[in-house]
């Protein structure tokens, strides 16, 4: 009997029966008919407690105080859960009597995990309004820490995750939620995502773990990982963290950063944390800090930023999980601070240490080396941004400061050389990486997609020009007249830039109406001006456009009136510094400082806060410096620059967009008017060169995409997936035989039921071709499209808009339009009021294999490799290098076709170091065997042979069609799920492969191929 669809049911057995047999918990039964069932089991816990030696009035207190916390009708379920964690975390005081000690009463041991009782009930039924039934409850000591809600395969563990929002709401069981620290989803096709309560849907989690075992389903695997007796008591304790309202559990790089970085801490060494931009660093910092203090009575921890905005989050993140913290005034303060025996845990502001009189700085240096200010304890500095601080001077001042500290570095952006070496130094080497590449495959962070916009500028007039000069510089001496065109020279850059200033307030108004996730309101944007005087300026044009009340502009500017009293010449007219006072003072007029606050620092905070909070009021921040680092705003999506920036500083404001924030949310744009191309592409190939691998893991590439080569692939995808999810559709495909396919017989409940995966995939698959067709709706010719197939393009799109709407309405489903309203009004919008077609600069995330065949082997050579330029064998290699790293990826999957390439790349090679051929037609010659390893197949391979799979098999059984069909049939006819791996599963696919061959040995050859291709 097939495996296949087996009901939810079935998998929740074997889930019981991993719990008892593999993760040794008790079974406390199947609790659907049970009275009582409590969030807090007091029968187990009083046994336990008991056991643990206290007294029955000890436990009826510390019974009865974990109730109060856990339901105090005064507090929102946030404020329950936190009261009780700290209860689990530091236990209970209880106090019998008057005059007698507090004692504390411990309701689980932290120190012996094998100590307490971990047990699972299922089908848990919680009396009361709308009951409701959770799948499995796990309890420590007979506290509910955990629920598990499981769908079988062919639901989305979306639907789980609902299911436990649901039942958090007051309306249905908020009561039994205040005790939970872990909230599990899963199914055995998708396998386990986790959370914690009030946990949104977008943000829960998948962990990720010895990838290479594949011997179970990823549901079990991961609840054998994360519900390992001792792992989830150290979870629990060492990885729980209430943040400013929302409760957070760790991602799994975060969580080895800090096993990693513990075990630094414990050889008394220190090193260097690098997680990419988005990826939460500020986290791991309070919860190593909060480890160090705990596990070392001596230690004392200081923790050194360089913006405002990190030192305040720090504070805020340490008061809310109880750790109290100071905020020291400057580095002096910071010394006398750790002169003393408390505060234990400080932070401050790395400029701070900086001193401004300082001429010889070697000797300064030598002179704190001499006298190191005393500090009490062992102390650990935590900073943040390691490789940025005046190139390393702050660095060796806190060093020379603090001989005996342990030095921790945080860097979201990798060491360049000009920086290891004071790094390395300070720090030491790499404790954990994380890097950009990582984090966009772990859905961490978004890709980038980078587009340049040119803009051309001229003069006018040059004849009025000319004339104004003349009249302007009569009477003027020649020194006199130098000075007015060196001025000039600015006015004209000034002058030539307002219509140019239009120009990009135009075209961002334009994106806001045309591109689906502005126009929706969901996503807003940053623009980057090269001054705060342009800043301003774009300020003022944005008031004239309907982003009037919905922009803001945040610069380091504070409005102070000396700033004007020298500028005032009586000729009706305003400086570059009047306009910046003058449009300070109005946008600040009706501003009411905050307590402790000033007017700027008020209007800055409510439009960050609006900009992050309600995107649909505030469109847009104008800045310049400010908030291009460590402003985290999920809603931005674009990233406007019209500054010249580069390293480091470049690489952190394009990570602006690559928040999470739904699924409308697909990529970061970043849009630049400043031909920003080669620096981007400067700092990655810096990066990729020159960066300490020691640590080893995936290369630190910035995976940015062409805007029209990414929409083109999108666009072909889609079509080419739904077209595959039709195709079993009998012929000839009309609408009954699609009823019939995707409904089966409609007065049928439950084939309706079977289908509706089908039918989900059909659903989804139609909006990510919606999708696809309105990101270049109105740039499919320069996308590559001919006439011709842009009117098949929009034939499939009709089509399949039918299908959709004939299947909705014969299963009797309605689609929630809402979400896509904006896709559906842009798909319709015809962009008329679109300019002239920009000038588009490509920027590839496909490292440079795939830029020779996307952008053409010449642009791979000026774009990629222009560092290179005039040593032809450079650039050569480089190319070969790359070719050769993508042969050996994909050998296994078909080592005939790439063992034939490699052949022919060696020919190549041998060719041009014999200068047998000129360097042009070797150019050719090497990108069209650039897109042939791409490919994967050769231009003459048979139609029939229409998957990767069905290729490889040809390209490795003598190019024999009817051979490798029929074993592709034969595979996909008999493959069980999940066989990879499994030996008796495995066995079935050999016999499959003899069934044609009839030989053993080339049985073996070619499963390993099979085996290798992912669509079998």
């Amino acid at each position: 009997m097939s495996t296949i669809g087996q009901p939810e049911r079935a998998t929740q057995d074997r889930v019981v029966a991993l719990f008892r047999d593999d993760l040794k918990y008790r079974y406390l039964g199947d609790w659907t008919d049970r009275d009582g069932n409590s969030n807090v089991e007091e029968t187990i816990l009083s046994a336990w407690l008991t056991k643990r030696g206290y007294t029955p009035a000890q436990i009826s207190v510390a019974i009865y105080k974990l109730h109060s916390e856990a339901d105090n009708h005064n507090r929102t379920l946030y404020g329950n859960n936190q009261a009780v964690y700290n209860l689990l975390r530091y236990g209970v005081p209880v106090k019998i009597e008057a005059g007698k000690v507090t004692e504390t009463v411990h309701l689980i041991d932290w120190q012996q995990p094998q100590n307490n009782d971990f047990a699972t009930a299922e089908e848990v039924t919680l009396h009361g309004n709308h009951e409701r039934r959770p799948d499995i409850v796990l309890y420590v000591n007979g506290i509910a820490i955990g629920v598990l809600e499981l769908k079988n395969s062919r639901v989305t563990i979306g639907d789980g995750i609902r299911q436990n929002l649901s039942n958090q709401q007051p309306e249905f069981h908020a009561w039994f939620f205040p005790t939970v620290l872990f909230i599990f989803a899963g199914n055995d096709s998708e396998g386990l995502q986790y959370g914690t309560i009030g946990t949104p849907e977008k943000y829960f989690l998948k962990w990720k773990e010895d990838e290479q075992d594949d011997t179970r389903f990823k549901l079990d695997k991961y609840l054998l990982k994360l519900c390992d007796k001792p792992r989830l008591i150290e979870l629990m304790h060492d990885f729980v963290l209430f943040d400013g309202g929302v409760k957070k559990l760790p991602r799994t790089h975060q969580y080895f950063a800090i096993k990693a970085a513990q075990e630094q801490v414990r050889q008394k060494k220190g090193g260097i944390i690098w997680h990419t931009q988005g990826s939460g660093k500020s986290i791991v910092m309070v919860l190593l800090a909060r480890w160090i203090l705990e596990n070392n009575p001596n230690a004392r921890v200081a923790i050194i930023t360089d913006r405002d905005e990190l030192d305040k989050q720090i504070e805020r993140v340490f008061t809310e999980v109880g750790e109290t913290i100071k905020r020291t005034s400057s580095g002096q303060d910071l010394m006398m601070q750790l002169g003393q025996a408390k505060p234990r845990l400080l932070c401050s502001l790395v400029h701070k240490f900086g001193r401004k009189d300082v001429d010889d700085f070697d000797a300064f240096i030598k002179e704190l080396e001499a006298k190191p200010s005393p500090t009490v304890g062992e102390v650990y500095v935590f900073v943040d941004e390691c490789h940025r601080t005046q190139t390393g001077k702050l660095h060796r001042v806190m060093k020379a400061m603090m001989p005996n500290a342990i030095f921790i570095g945080f860097t979201g952006t990798p060491l360049l050389k000009k920086d290891k070496a004071t790094s390395l130094e300070v720090f030491g080497g790499y404790i954990h990486t994380y890097k950009f590449s990582e984090a966009v495959e772990d859905e961490v962070v978004l890709d980038l997609v980078y587009e340049a916009r040119d803009i051309d500028q001229r003069l006018g007039s040059e004849d009025k020009i000319d004339a104004w000069f003349d009249a302007k510089t009569k009477g003027l001496n020649d020194w006199q007249k130098d000075e007015l065109k060196h001025k000039w020279g600015t006015m004209q850059h000034v002058l030539s830039s307002r219509s140019r200033m239009d120009r990009v307030v135009a075209d961002i108004v334009f994106d806001f109406s045309a591109k689906p996730r502005l126009s929706s309101e969901r996503g807003n944007a940053i623009l980057v001006a090269s001054s705060i005087y342009e800043a301003c300026k774009y300020f003022a044009l944005f008031q004239k456009t309907p982003f009037k009340g919905k922009c803001a502009v945040v610069t380091s500017y504070n409005l102070l009136a000396k700033d004007v009293t020298k500028e005032e010449v009586g000729a009706n007219t305003e400086t570059d510094k009047q306009f910046i006072f003058n449009t300070y003072t109005e946008l600040l007029k009706e501003v009411q400082a905050k307590p402790g606050m000033t007017k700027t620092e008020t209007y800055e905070d409510r439009a960050k806060t609006l900009f992050t909070k309600e995107p649909a009021n505030m469109k847009l921040l104008v800045v310049v410096d400010k908030l291009l680092t460590g402003f985290d705003a999920p809603p931005c999506t674009y990233l406007y620059i019209d500054k010249s920036m580069q390293d480091h500083g470049l690489f952190q404001a394009i990570c602006r967009t690559n928040r999470l924030d739904g699924e409308d949310k697909d990529f970061g744009y970043i849009v630049d008017y400043k031909d920003l191309f080669k620096k981007v592409e400067n700092a990655i190939a810096v990066y990729t060169s020159e960066l300490d691998q020691s640590a080893g893991g995936a290369s630190p590439e910035v995976l940015l995409q062409d805007r029209l080569t990414t929409g083109r692939e999108r666009l072909d995808n889609a079509i080419e997936t739904i077209a595959l999810l039709c195709e079993p559709v009998e012929p000839p495909q009309g609408e009954l035989e699609h009823i019939h396919y995707f409904c089966g017989n409609t007065e049928i409940a439950t084939d309706l039921k079977e289908r509706e995966p089908q039918r989900s995939a059909l659903y989804k698959a139609t909006v990510a071709l919606l999708r696809a067709y309105a990101n270049i709706a109105d740039e499919l010719e320069p996308a590559g499209y001919s006439t011709a197939d842009i009117a098949r393009i929009k034939q499939k799109l009709d089509h399949y808009l039918n299908v959709r709407e004939i299947i909705r309405k014969a299963a009797g489903e309605t689609l929630d339009l809402k979400a896509y309203e904006a896709d559906m009004r842009h798909l319709i919008d015809t962009y008329i009021e679109a300019d002239e077609p920009r000038k588009i600069s490509p920027f590839d995330n496909m490292g440079l294999l795939d830029l020779i065949v996307n952008t053409g082997i010449a642009a791979a050579i000026a774009n990629q490799l222009g560092g290179l330029k005039g040593n032809k064998n450079a650039i050569a290699e480089t190319i070969e290098n790359n070719v050769r790293r993508k042969i050996i990826k994909e050998h296994l999957n078909d080592p005939a076709y790439y063992e034939k390439m490699s052949k022919l790349l060696d020919e190549i090679i041998a060719a041009r170091k014999a200068k047998a051929i000129q360097y042009e037609e070797y150019l050719k010659r090497i990108a069209d065997l650039a897109k042939k390893v791409d490919t994967g197949h050769a231009e003459e391979t048979p139609e029939k042979l229409d998957t990767p799979g069905k290729r490889a098999l040809y390209n490795n059984l003598s190019h024999n069609e009817d051979v490798a069909l029929r074993i592709d049939e034969a595979v996909k006819k008999v493959r069980p799920d999940g066989w990879r791996g499994v030996q008796a599963r495995e066995q079935v696919i050999k016999a499959a492969l003899y069934s044609v061959l009839k030989d053993v040995a080339e049985v073996e050859r070619i499963f390993l191929i099979i085996k290798a291709q992912a669509e079998y």
